[in-house]
């Protein structure tokens, strides 16, 4: 069954530690994608969802435009993130492990999401909406974002794990109807 993300209900967060003392939050604010979502057996559930790098937003016009920048995304070269699921792992009755490929520079590498399914229900105008959380954490350098900056009291300016936060609505789409 098909399930259209919900754009104004979802987000796409990230955290990094900077100067090794404090966190800065962003987001992107457009993606998009399809998501597979099956009911009745989630494992064959599937998510294909890419992400617009311009659209990075951290609060701050110039660290976006230096994340943007072939320092870190290389936005112009390399306009969109995407994120292909592989697997599904049922760990408990509402969590699972969500698995898939990230591709990011034109890097592809593996991870892992943990993902709750906050569970479903009808809008006020007869749609079905179902909501899910992923979590995870990844290193950036692995894709290529090598840029950082040595303190003169020790450590770097910008930290190696990155923290991701998604929260997904998704409207259940009608059914073709064979003509």
């Amino acid at each position: 069954m098909t399930w259209q993300i919900d754009s104004a209900h979802s987000h796409i967060y990230f955290t990094a530690r900077h100067m090794m003392i404090s966190k800065v939050r962003g987001q992107f604010e457009s993606f998009s994608g399809s998501v597979q979502y099956d009911e009745e057996n989630p494992t064959r559930t599937a998510v294909d969802i890419e992400v617009d790098i311009s659209s990075i937003n951290t609060r701050e016009e110039q660290r976006d435009t230096h994340l943007k920048s072939p320092d870190f995304f290389d936005a112009a070269t390399y306009p969109v993130m995407r994120f292909k699921s592989t697997a599904v792992e049922k760990t408990g009755e509402d969590t699972a492990k969500l698995h898939g490929d990230l591709t990011i520079r034109g890097v592809t590498k593996p991870v892992i999401l943990d993902v709750e399914y906050a569970g479903q229900a009808k809008s006020p105008w007869g749609t079905i909406s179902a909501g899910f959380s992923a979590t995870g954490t990844l290193n950036r350098k692995e894709w290529g974002l090598n840029w950082n900056q040595a303190l003169e009291t020790g450590g770097v300016l910008v930290g190696d794990k990155i923290k991701i936060e998604i929260e997904l609505e998704l409207v259940k789409q009608p059914e073709s109807v064979p003509a």
